[in-house]
């Protein structure tokens, strides 16, 4: 009886051994990234994932979690170094909650900083390496891979503003259902990128031809195919700087006064600013001008003048640097000529929402709604958006003469063209922006992971073996038990 058993088991086991094992290919892991956008006058956090086993050496990223910094912009804290790294702790807190405890500390995290930190390096190189050392401080206190906190260029912060837009919009790569995969599409319409933030603006397209004759190109490559655009960036034309601008541009006209008209503001709105406060940027520098004492208050008046206003927002550009060409935007900077579609985001979109200016609308009707609104009073104004800051509203004027100045005189989009710039900040749940474009290219480099795979039977013959096995054992018993 017992050498029947055994022979039974020497049995099973040939079976077993015989069973036909495959590699088994495990799901995906998911990775996890962060980036800080330090701009001029805001940082935000935003968490990214996307599976281990990237699509043509680019992961598909998804926004995750996005967190806006209490405070002014990290360049704000020039006079207090470690504040600017303090000031991030509630949100990078935050965004640990978003991420498995098992993969924290192999998230690399980022902090890329804009035109704010650009201009801090120019007026004091000094200051700003305190600044991103105590940030740096700060990241490497929290368990992730920190990788570095530095100041982007204006080219760099317009190429992955590009890379977003079209990744969103489905330009690069798009799911198809049917072949359960990431294809590229046979058409792909490419958008361009119109940002505006507070200190710098850039603009970055796909011209049409051949980009041999502009300097100011960028290679990408993502999903397998090379990409080269136009882009450049503005410094101290954000918004924020151009108003800065302004302001001493019309004090400087009156150099002696104490009461300086100015053009853009609502009539009865008044804005007391001290010339000291010029010197806090490299783009209104006050040393050539004479205007003294430095310390001298000047009262702005508003006078709600439309055509007023915006002969003065265009006295900010150097048009005659150009001599009439027409390859040439403002201060002799060469741009090919705009085509395609674009999306305008940041100040652009804040600024034409809040004027309620929509796609579709002509030229015509975007012209003649700021013009009316520059005509508004003080008082109308202050009744009629009770829940807007009280520091921004008047300003509303000169930004979107500003916004019109720069697309139609300088970028040189006209009546035909105007309705191809979509203004928008989402698309879907994911905010537009640089960061996401980081991190796309970022996960270029970052090497895809082997699928991790398992020694595994197929199903049908493990079913097979089972079914053998305990037929093979119920008759063994039953020969056992006769």
């Amino acid at each position: 009886a017992i050498a029947g058993v055994l022979v039974i088991f020497s049995i099973i086991a040939l079976v077993l051994s015989l069973v036909k094992v495959e590699d088994v290919t495990l799901p995906p892991t998911v990775k996890y990234g962060m980036v800080f956008d330090a701009g001029s006058s805001h940082t935000s956090l935003f968490v990214y994932e996307w599976d281990s086993d990237k699509e043509n050496d680019t992961g598909v990223v998804s926004q995750t979690l996005s967190c806006d910094v209490e405070g002014q912009g990290i360049s704000s804290y020039a006079n207090d170094p470690p504040k600017a790294g303090d000031s991030l702790r509630e949100c990078l807190e935050k965004a640990l909650k978003a991420v498995p405890a098992a993969k924290q500390r192999d998230v690399p995290a980022y902090l890329g900083a804009t035109a704010g930190m650009r201009l801090l390096r120019e007026q004091n190189s000094s200051v700003a390496d305190q600044i991103l050392a105590e940030v740096a401080k700060t990241m490497q206190e929290f368990p992730v891979a920190f990788q570095g906190a530095r100041i982007l260029t204006g080219e760099q912060e317009g190429a992955y503003g590009w890379i977003t837009i079209n990744y969103l919009l489905d330009s690069f790569t798009k799911y198809s259902p049917k072949a359960h995969t990431w294809l590229r599409p046979e058409a792909a319409n490419i958008f361009g990128a119109l940002d505006l933030g507070g200190a710098s603006t850039q603009i970055s397209f796909m011209p049409e031809g051949s980009m041999v004759n502009w300097d100011e190109g960028s290679k990408l490559r993502l999903y397998g195919y090379n990409y080269n655009i136009y882009t450049h960036s503005y410094l101290c034309y954000g918004q924020n700087e151009m108003l800065k601008r302004l302001a001493k541009e019309l004090i400087v006209e009156s150099p002696s006064s104490t009461q300086v008209d100015h053009p853009c503001y609502p009539r009865g709105y008044k804005e007391t600013i001290s010339l000291s406060s010029f010197r806090t940027s490299p783009c209104t520098n006050l040393s050539d001008l004479g205007l003294t004492p430095s310390n001298r208050k000047v009262t702005l008046e508003g006078r709600g003048n439309a055509s007023g206003c915006l002969a003065a927002v265009r006295k900010l550009f150097n048009f005659s640097a150009c001599n009439q060409r027409q390859d040439c935007t403002f201060d002799g900077i060469s741009q090919p000529p705009v085509s395609g579609q674009f999306i305008a985001f940041s100040a652009f979109y804040y600024n034409f929402k809040f004027l309620n200016l929509t796609q579709g609308q002509s030229l015509a009707t975007v012209r003649e709604t700021i013009e009316h609104f520059c005509t508004r009073s003080w008082e109308d104004l202050s009744f009629s958006y009770p829940e807007e800051d009280p520091e921004r509203l008047p300003k509303y004027c000169a930004n979107a003469n500003y916004i019109l100045t720069l697309l139609l005189d300088a970028y040189k989009f006209n009546e035909s063209s105007w309705n191809n710039i979509f203004f928008q900040m989402k698309v879907g749940s994911a905010d537009i922006g640089w960061t996401l474009g980081y991190m796309l290219n970022l996960t270029n480099v970052i090497p895809a992971e082997a699928p991790a795979r398992l020694k595994g039977h197929l199903l049908s013959f493990w079913a097979a073996a089972i079914a053998f096995i305990i037929f093979t054992l119920a008759v063994g018993l039953t020969a056992l038990l006769l």
